[in-house]
């Protein structure tokens, strides 16, 4: 089955009660057995509802895995995970990846005994030289927020396999429709379902998938016990908005990179960070790893300081000002006091996340329109 028709048809079948073409939005807390645990699937909404098994199932088929736990946001997912490990395991992750992964896990894990090295992971020197004895999770994010550096799955699973340890990629950025990484060897990906997967900007989700039935049965058991789910009506805005998901990333890819030539020609921009672009440092391995490069944007300006960023984010009328990605509209972001804002500037700027950098995330509007809203705005 091709990628379009299993967005509409993976894992999903007619309600069975009623032919429902459309998953119901079960709106319980708990469900009528007929003995002590002796029921049809489901006996407390906490650990199960039949409009989130619905979603998670067509995730597990967009990412090719066996099955899917959803949870109430993507960090819930993301924490989830981080609670497999236990005081005095190691985790490898990338320098440049989301200010709210990067909180969670140097202000609430890191205090709790599990330590963490941030690297340039498109370096495999750099990756290689870190693992240690008590190297249990590598998280993988790419392309990366908000410098779209592009990391190799493959390479980095293949390590992470020698060395004992699991392989998680943060998929968000890409979505499935675009890149895949357990088919390039990675053990689970996660998902904000906030961004792309819902993508409308009108609900808050996360989900983790994979093949490992060890490592699921410890995501769900992180289900039942911590709680963090989705509601049914969550769940099901999700499951619409994946429905269009092929369209809507389709149309925006179309959109970004038709904007990325107008500011690479722009003579008030300087660096534009972009994998399609030839000259981006991992052009070449984006174009293998991913089916195409993707709708998220950032950039700096040639007079590269924070108060010329400010004034051209200001004065942007269909981009709007605001956090998040992923939705049908456009959005324009300062990731250092934004997205990125609980990154101490001393690390944000070694990884290179200066001040100036203005991030884009190109919605399904006219390109033509976004593109004379951001001529106006320079």
């Amino acid at each position: 089955m091709k990628f379009n028709t299993k967005a509409i048809h993976a894992g999903q079948e007619p309600e069975k009660t009623s032919g429902a073409v459309m998953p119901p939005v079960f709106q319980t807390s708990t469900y009528a057995q007929k003995a002590p645990n002796d029921h049809q699937g489901y006996d407390y909404a906490r650990v199960g509802n039949p409009t989130r098994t619905a979603l998670e199932k067509l995730i597990a088929g967009l990412e090719e895995a066996d099955e899917c736990a959803c949870f109430s946001s993507g960090v819930a997912a993301i924490d989830a995970i981080l609670k497999t490990l236990k005081p005095g395991d190691h985790v490898i992750s990338t320098n440049d990846l989301y200010g709210g992964t990067y909180r969670l896990f140097t202000e609430v894990f890191q205090p709790y005994g599990i330590q963490f090295s941030f690297i340039d992971m498109t370096d495999m020197k750099a990756v290689e030289d870190a693992f240690t004895k008590s190297t249990k999770l590598v998280w993988i994010e790419t392309p990366t927020n908000p410098l779209l550096r592009v990391i190799d799955i493959k390479q980095v699973a293949e390590l992470t396999k020698d060395n004992g340890a699991l392989s998680v990629v943060d998929n968000t950025f890409a979505s499935p429709y675009l890149q895949r990484p357990l088919l390039l060897g990675a053990d689970a990906v996660m998902h904000s379902t906030t961004k792309y997967l819902g993508g409308h900007s009108d609900v808050i989700g996360g989900a983790v998938a994979s093949s490992n039935k060890e490592f699921m049965e410890k995501v769900r058991f992180q289900i039942k016990t911590t709680g963090a789910v989705p509601g049914p009506m969550d769940c099901y805005l999700v499951l619409r908005g994946i429905k269009t998901l092929h369209l809507r990333v389709e149309r925006s890819v179309h959109n970004a990179k038709k904007i990325v030539e107008f500011l690479n020609n722009h003579p008030d921009v300087g660096k534009v960070h972009y994998p399609g672009l030839p000259s981006h440092p991992q052009h070449e391995l984006a174009s293998k790893q991913m089916d195409d490069f993707g709708a998220m944007v950032s950039f700096s300006m040639k007079d590269d300081t924070l108060e010329k960023a400010f004034d051209v984010m200001k004065k942007t009328k269909l981009f709007t000002l605001a956090e998040s990605l992923g939705g049908v509209e456009s959005l324009v972001s300062h990731p250092a006091s934004m997205t990125h804002g609980s990154i101490p500037k001393v690390v944000r700027e070694k990884a290179g996340l200066k001040d100036s950098l203005i991030r884009l995330s190109v919605g399904v509007e006219d390109a033509e329109d976004l593109i004379d809203d951001l001529k106006l705005a320079l």
